[in-house]
């Protein structure tokens, strides 16, 4: 049986370990230059975030399970973020109009081939990081009863039993296997997403590169998830109400450290018609 050949790769680069910060300066210009509409998105995020804290309310493994599928689902939610930095960067509107032209020429763009795995390759990504989420929440719960003294129910058990408890050895237990688990994810993840939207990659090409990326860059990866990390919980620390700002200028970012990570020069563009129909002034742009 003949062997199927390895996918083609885009190149990655080398970035230094400062690099994550920039990604950051870039994702907050890229804010203030669009302005209401990131900021629409961002609230957007927060409500739905809010919706689930409040369907969850006491119900501590509800609540653990929906935080976990938000965090987890993320980068396909910040899909629009992404559109509207590379509208930016190309010098067209970054406008509604741009989020709209770019799934309506998706759409067109599959017409007869709506079954095939391109097409559902962004879905398909969301479909493993919901499955991941759910594997996370099952094993945790698994952790915390088989380990925890008391019935954990509320969020104020996990406070008590695991997190405050006077022997620390459960929760020092439960953060390192979530961040044994969440590394793979967020290995598969970094610049998939960006990679989906910009060529015509497969969901096999975007995640090896996403991987290539991270054993190319540890340190200022490490760093970058550590970012994420440390910024979503402050929005999540603050009644979400700073995921409006903190989403769209993580999105945005995550836009710049695709761009600065990834030579797609060898993967064809998923162009967009600018408006009119003419194809974008700037789309042959590696």
């Amino acid at each position: 049986m003949p062997l199927r050949p390895a996918p083609f790769l885009p190149q990655v680069r080398a970035v230094s370990i400062s690099q994550p910060l920039d990604w950051l300066a870039h994702g907050w210009r890229d804010l203030r230059r669009i302005g209401w509409l990131s900021l629409a998105h961002g609230v957007a995020l927060a409500l739905f975030g809010l919706a689930l804290a409040a369907l969850a309310r006491d119900r501590f493994w509800f609540l653990v399970g929906a935080l976990s599928g938000f965090l987890v689902v993320a980068p396909v939610l910040a899909t629009s973020f992404y559109v509207l930095s590379r509208a930016l960067e190309r010098g067209e509107p970054a406008n509604a109009g741009a989020v709209r032209r770019t799934w309506l020429f998706w759409q067109d763009s599959h017409r007869g081939t709506r079954w095939g795995n391109d097409y559902w390759c962004l879905v398909q990504f969301g479909a493993l990081l919901a499955l991941a989420g759910t594997g996370w929440v099952l094993t945790s719960a698994a952790l915390i009863t088989l380990l925890a003294p008391e019935p954990v129910q509320r969020p104020a058990d996990f406070l008590a039993q695991v997190v405050l408890a006077s022997d620390s050895s459960l929760f020092a237990l439960w953060l390192g296997l979530g961040s044994l688990l969440a590394a793979p994810i967020f290995a598969s993840s970094v610049v998939a997403i960006p990679l989906l939207l910009d060529r015509q990659a497969t969901l096999r090409q975007a995640v090896l590169t996403s991987w290539q990326a991270v054993l190319a860059n540890p340190l200022p990866l490490a760093l970058w998830a550590a970012l994420l990390l440390a910024l979503t919980l402050l929005g999540l620390g603050t009644l979400l109400l700073g995921l409006v700002v903190v989403m769209p200028v993580l999105g945005h970012a995550s836009w710049h450290a695709y761009r600065d990570l990834v030579d797609p020069a060898g993967l064809p563009l998923r162009e967009v018609p600018a408006p009119g129909g003419a194809a974008a002034a700037h789309g042959a742009m590696p």
